[in-house]
């Protein structure tokens, strides 16, 4: 019998120089250098290009990359009529999905898949998808769209542009490093939707709507937003016990914690626990805290799993004041990064990703009195044979 690999576990389907999970120091690497290490002593500008090109940038080429993305930060007239089109109640995740496909039919190398013209697209991308993103948070609230600065870096104007005033270092500092940690982690649900579209030699636009639309998934990219829910259901830190009772005798996913490559605690979450620390002291949100680290320590001395990245970030996007339906398209922005890198690397060295299935329908079987009239079928019009 076939061995069946639900969710493709443990399957091996290619290889990759973006990133790994090193098994010895639990370290997330994006090309060889640990993650933390990056969030502790770069701009996320310079992780996009190392991302991109395989290394670090230099001063000029980072001096570059960051030029780029402050000249291209508006958002076209079309994108934002698109925008307005769509109703309140509609996801972000699914504007932010409609954005990206506007821009696409938009841009007429949007077919040309050359290495030059894809790493073009990606820092377009790069560049236009914070003003998406920071516009439907701001329409949402009956706010007016706030136009970029090209005085401010990357993590600053977003933040500009969402809340129309300039934040505190150490609130820019902590997206940062959220943006950062989010970026790339390998074949992960999303990243491996948009290399199977790029297999198809399908533009990189359309690769990256499909990554969105596999990141929207609370199994995935969604997860941040969960956190939160929960903690608005749990309130304060004294009803986690009850709380945490009914929610595992009911058998409730427990959003936030555990992840399928790492089994004793997921590298990232130090590093944002550290960001979201410094947020807690900067808005003095003691209650906040208190509710996290009750339900992080009961939930892993019962069960043994430990938090993934969306913990700590959810409750940091929550301090930093932006609506919880927004965390996921947050995770679009640093995360385009990371699938625009593997969609040109699939496209490098491309092979049709068309994985086999093995049937368990009914066996074959027939229409009762059906004969089959083969020289009917060839003889008769092209229109009636449908």
């Amino acid at each position: 019998m076939t061995d069946i690999k639900k969710g493709l576990a443990g399957v091996v389907v290619d290889y990759t120089a973006i990133s790994k999970v090193n098994p010895d120091t639990n370290s997330l690497l994006y090309r060889g250098y640990p993650v933390q290490e990056l969030a502790a002593t770069q701009p996320f500008e310079a992780v996009a290009y190392l991302l991109w090109n395989g290394e670090l940038p230099t001063d000029e080429q980072l001096a570059e990359l960051v030029a780029y993305e402050r000249s291209h930060r508006t958002l076209d007239p079309e994108i934002i009529a698109a925008i307005d089109l769509l109703p309140l109640e509609a996801h972000p995740m699914d504007v932010v999905r409609t954005a990206v496909s506007v821009l696409g039919a938009s841009d007429p190398a949007a077919y040309d898949n050359s290495r030059e013209s894809d790493l073009e697209k990606s820092r377009l991308l790069f560049a236009k998808i914070p003003a998406m993103v920071a516009y439907d948070q701001r329409r949402r609230r009956g706010q007016g769209i706030v136009e970029p600065r090209d005085d401010l870096d990357y993590s600053h104007n977003f933040l500009w542009m969402t809340f129309g005033e300039e934040p505190d270092s150490v609130v820019a500092r902590a997206f940062n490093v959220s943006m950062i940690l989010y970026a790339e982690h390998s074949f992960n649900a999303s990243t491996f939707t948009a290399r199977v579209i790029a297999s198809t030699t399908a533009d990189l636009y359309s690769a990256v709507v499909g990554a969105i639309g596999a990141l929207k998934g609370p199994l995935h990219g969604g997860a941040n937003e969960a956190v939160m829910h929960i903690f608005d259901e749990i309130g304060t830190a004294s009803n986690v016990g009850p709380w945490l009772d009914e929610a595992l005798a009911s058998k409730r996913k427990i959003m936030g914690f555990g992840h399928r490559v790492y089994k004793h605690g997921d590298s990232r979450v130090p590093t944002m626990k550290a960001a979201l620390d410094t947020l807690v002291e900067h808005y003095d949100a003691q209650e906040l805290a208190e509710l996290y680290d009750t339900l992080e320590a009961d939930f892993v001395s019962r069960k043994g799993i430990y938090p993934n990245l969306d913990y700590p970030s959810g409750p940091a996007y929550h301090l930093m004041g932006f609506d919880t339906l927004t965390f996921t398209p947050l995770f679009v922005a640093a995360r385009v990064t990371g699938w625009t890198a593997h969609i040109m690397e699939q496209a490098a060295s491309n092979a049709l990703i068309r994985p086999l299935s093995e049937y368990n329908g009914v066996d074959e079987r027939h229409i009762e009195g059906y004969v089959p009239d083969f020289a009917a079928t060839v003889d008769r019009p092209a229109e009636a044979a449908g």
